[in-house]
């Protein structure tokens, strides 16, 4: 099986495969901005790396902690080590996985439920994370004859596998309720991150944001971007487009859409998903 060096190389195979895509990644390749795929992501740990903003949610990033990013979440790397930096990345299209599950066994599982103490990441033990790497190993040594097949029945297992951890580690960690307050935690812009999450249908201009808060649009945009690594417009924006891309799945028209998401203008949502996801508005609800 081909591992990819890039991020976007894996995430293009994902979708053109409709299976899925490996890549192992290193300090060398520029992170993403703001982003959200049409895929799921697993994301996992090998060295380096501080901080993962997904949706309104920081986490600090530790060697061995592997993190579960289904399609409809934001998600945007952060304060990267200047070092070394490597991890291995799934990228997994929801369709494939949603064929490989049964009545019994259902692998979208840990993409799809969010315990709120957990989140969406768990930390894998050292054996843990030597079978994991077990996988890896495995996937990307098969070639020849029957390798499609063996792909699909290791990749399978992983999955299994992966699902049974998720499991036991929401169940290890029910009693837990205090959210994780990673290095650099700063307490307003956890504030205005879960304003902006509650109130992602409503007008949301900076001016307003910074009224409410009681400080300068300067500053708010200053320590946003310090905090985060991003623009209080790019991460409202990929906000809103995720949200979009659920209503769209739930039925809902386009116009319908733009005006839940809190567009107020119509072009500029269609502009705004289309640059973001790919393809139109329109084009992606055909696929409901």
């Amino acid at each position: 099986m081909k591992v990819f060096t890039s991020c976007q190389d894996a995430i293009n195979a994902c979708s053109t495969s409709h299976s899925f895509a490996l890549a192992h990644l290193y300090s060398d390749e520029k992170p993403m901005k703001m982003h959200i795929h049409n895929s799921y992501e697993l994301y996992f740990s090998i060295s380096g790396g501080r901080q993962f903003l997904i949706d309104n949610r920081f986490y600090t990033i530790q060697p061995g902690d592997l993190f579960f990013i289904n399609q409809y979440e934001s998600h945007h790397l952060t304060q990267i080590d200047s070092q070394v930096h490597e991890r291995i990345v799934f990228s997994i299209y929801p369709d494939y996985l949603k064929e490989l599950s049964t009545p019994e066994t259902d692998l979208n599982y840990c993409f799809s439920c969010r315990p709120e103490n957990l989140g969406h990441k768990i930390s894998l033990s050292d054996e843990e994370q030597k079978r994991f790497r077990y996988y890896v190993h495995k996937l990307s040594s098969i070639q020849g004859y029957g390798s499609d097949l063996l792909e699909k029945a290791v990749f399978l297992e992983l999955m299994v596998y992966l699902n049974h951890c998720f499991s036991r580690y929401a169940g290890q960690n029910a009693a837990s309720k205090e959210p994780e307050k990673p290095e650099g935690y700063h307490a307003q812009v956890d504030q205005i991150l879960a304003y902006i999450h509650q109130n992602i249908g409503q007008p949301l201009a900076i001016e307003t944001l910074a009224e409410h808060f009681f400080l300068s649009p300067s500053y708010l945009c200053r320590i946003f971007k310090s905090t985060t690594g991003t623009t209080i417009n790019k991460y409202i924006t990929a906000k809103r487009i995720t949200l979009a891309k659920s209503l769209l799945m739930e039925g809902h028209t386009v116009s319908e859409t733009a005006e839940l998401c809190g567009f107020n203008d119509y072009s500029n949502f269609l502009k705004a998903f289309t640059k973001a996801v790919g393809i139109s508005p329109k084009k992606y609800a055909s696929f409901t």
